[in-house]
């Protein structure tokens, strides 16, 4: 279960950034965060460059200046970027959605990124139980407090059960088996680690994946638009394809079921007038059945393109 350190939670944050970035720049470029380390540090990074925030990191340096955009990247722990952005310390970051809310940080989410993805879950001994209502009343351990809590407080409130909720740092899934908890709150990606230590999902307490925040109040308004715009064109393109193929055109209606496009595919007649060249985006995942599809319907010469960014 890729795990996350908890965030710190503070009601005031003072930043040694904002001392160092701010007067450099200043305040013209906009303060992005970004994960220092951890699993999805290297394809945020691949993402940032793909969206034209190319920079270079000096070494043992958390600061680096974009050469082609307006923009600042930070890179701080992920567990604290969501109070970063907040407290406005920093304009936008890039953090779990799950850490934005187990912190109640105060912050836009602008888009999620589709990395990342997994689901903070309820967990028990295989066999244990059936339903987390039957856990309410007992132990919990997890690094979530705050969202463990909420949810437990529902069901405690149909049970007439109090349920004790203990923070741990790290090592959730080993908790049942030393004796600690009858149940845990973790996040869950493969299940691998969950069915290792003994355990089985009972209830979901909410999916998350990396998400793009913003500060409320920041002053860069524009440049965050137009960087959620450019982490969206990314993203959307890693997912699809475009397929193009020839096709008669008395058969262009059913081509067209089969490749509607995005808005629409793109018709362009070819020399032979019965024949028309049909470009459309696609779904990279779907590509071979819409081509198994294509063929049967008349399509020759379909290649698939790859799109390395889009807008839309």
């Amino acid at each position: 279960a890729g795990r996350r350190r908890r965030p710190r939670l503070c009601s005031t944050m003072s930043s040694p950034f904002q001392a160092v970035v701010r007067p450099k720049n200043n305040g013209e470029n906009v303060l992005v965060a970004v994960p220092k380390k951890g699993r999805m540090h290297e394809r945020i990074m691949e993402m940032l460059q793909g969206s034209g925030l190319s920079h270079i990191r000096v070494p043992r340096l958390d600061v680096a200046t974009c050469s082609s955009f307006p923009a600042t990247i930070v890179f701080l722990p992920a567990a604290d970027i969501a109070n970063y952005v907040a407290e406005g310390n920093v304009d936008v970051g890039i953090t779990g959605e799950d850490i934005v809310a187990e912190s109640e940080a105060k912050v836009d989410v602008l888009c999620g990124l589709e990395m990342g993805k997994c689901r903070l879950c309820v967990q028990a001994p295989a066999g244990a139980c059936k339903d987390a209502s039957e856990l309410s009343g007992k132990r919990i351990v997890t690094s979530f407090p705050n969202l463990a809590r909420k949810y437990f407080d529902k069901l405690d409130a149909q049970t007439g059960r109090k349920t004790s909720i203990k923070y741990v740092s790290g090592s959730v899934e080993v908790a049942c088996s030393l004796g600690l908890a009858d149940g845990i709150v973790d996040l869950l990606e493969t299940g691998t680690t969950m069915r290792a230590a003994g355990l089985e999902e009972v209830a979901e307490v909410m999916p998350t994946q990396m998400v793009l925040v913003r500060n409320p109040r920041t002053p860069h308004v524009e440049l965050t638009q137009k960087l959620e715009q450019r982490l969206r064109g990314y993203v959307l393109a890693q997912s699809t394809c475009m397929i193009q193929y020839n096709i008669p055109r008395a058969m262009l209606a059913a081509a067209h079921r089969i490749t509607p496009g995005h808005e629409s595919p793109t018709v362009t007649p070819l020399e032979d007038e019965t024949w028309v060249s049909v470009s459309a985006l696609v779904q990279k995942r779907d590509i071979n059945e819409i081509m198994d599809q294509l063929k049967e319907v008349g399509a020759m010469s379909i290649l698939q393109l790859a799109v390395a960014n889009c807008r839309f």
